[in-house]
């Protein structure tokens, strides 16, 4: 199902109290982005015990329940997870992953709150949630018949909302400052190959390792840590700023002329992680047009020029990624910037093409 309108996390609570208790929702999102744990603190903000039901791993019967005879009489008896005396939320997990059987069992209880003869208690509210094709992951098509027993809310991630949960959440602070300056590592599209990438969950998981190895971590043991749990571009960027944290340098250090550009083999990932700290602050700072560049904007670009030189000088395979394209094809820094670098570094710009 594609996504016309999305919503951040901050806004789920109140359009959960709002819909989730007089219809059925079905929250949609990618892996990781914190689907699951948005419905629990929402049920437990309603004083509800929540009841998660994975699709993948649900047969018919497991709703049903199996038959008993009573009085000469089949009877179904819905399991107990299920037949409860108290209100509470049903939360129904990767629903759109389980089987068209499994799908159609749930019709009953999704629009009507009933299975057989029992009835969800007064004050009970339903909730499914599920990954999208589109995110390579385990998702089969909806029947528009239970498609339409759904109200569908569109999840997407906020680095925002995550950061400010992450403040009181015991994140390690590291994950937390390196955020702060990269809001866009937060989360990652879901590769085609298999493959670990960012989300909120893995940056979460990351955390608990760093808290649990603790100040004697090394920078071998943080590389296995963060390329099996990160996007491959984010682990290399993360332990860059590691490094950086642990060490001298620091971009406004190079910026001042303070320090230079890391040149030892073994700072490569810091080298990439301050070459891409150096791209982003480029493209904050120059303006589309060199019209509109004040003295001090031009003195920057000047500045910036000489340390593309320094760092081509280096690598140019790094310097390159400063002035490249975007993920989409569409440059992110400046045309004129472009053109005075093509004209002063004709080998990088060659190197870009």
């Amino acid at each position: 199902m594609q996504a016309a309108v999305t919503v951040t996390p901050s806004r789920i609570p109140e359009l959960l109290l709002g819909l989730a208790t007089v219809r059925p929702v079905f929250l949609w999102g990618a892996p990781g982005i914190g689907k699951s744990s948005l419905v629990r603190a929402f049920a437990d903000s309603l004083g509800l015990e929540c009841v998660s039901l994975l699709g993948t791993q649900l047969a018919p019967e497991d709703l049903i329940g199996v038959p008993q005879i009573r009085d000469g009489r089949s009877v179904f008896c819905p399991p107990e997870a299920i037949a409860r005396d108290e209100p509470y939320c049903l939360f129904l997990d990767e629903l759109n992953a389980a089987t068209p059987d499994v799908q159609k069992a749930f019709y009953s209880l999704i629009l009507d709150r009933r299975i057989g003869n029992y009835e969800l208690p007064e004050g009970s509210i339903v909730i499914g949630a599920g990954n999208r094709a589109t995110d390579n992951a385990l998702a089969r098509p909806i029947a528009s018949a239970l498609v339409n027993r759904l109200a569908h809310v569109h999840l997407t991630a906020s680095a925002s909302d995550w950061l400010g949960w992450a403040a009181g959440a015991d994140i390690h602070p590291w994950i937390q400052d390196h955020l702060t300056d990269r809001p866009d590592h937060l989360w990652s599209k879901p590769p085609k190959t298999e493959e670990p990438f960012s989300t909120p969950r893995s940056w979460h998981m990351l955390s608990d390792a760093l808290h649990s190895f603790g100040p004697a971590l090394d920078e071998d043991t943080l590389k296995v840590l963060a390329h099996g749990m990160l996007t491959p571009a984010h682990a290399v960027a993360f332990c860059g700023y590691v490094k950086i944290v642990r060490s001298r340098f620091g971009l406004d250090a190079i910026l001042k002329g303070d320090a230079r550009w890391p040149h030892r083999v073994e700072d490569r990932d810091l080298l990439y992680y301050l070459a891409d700290s150096f791209r982003g602050r480029l493209a904050k700072d120059l303006p589309a047009s060199k019209d509109h560049a004040s003295p001090s904007v031009r003195q920057t670009a000047y500045r910036a020029k000489s340390l593309l030189v320094q760092l081509a000088e280096i690598s140019v395979e790094v310097a390159q990624t400063v002035i490249a394209d975007d993920a989409d094809g569409n440059p992110l820094l400046p045309a004129w910037f472009l053109v005075e670098a093509a004209r002063d570094m004709p080998r990088l710009v060659a190197a870009r093409r």
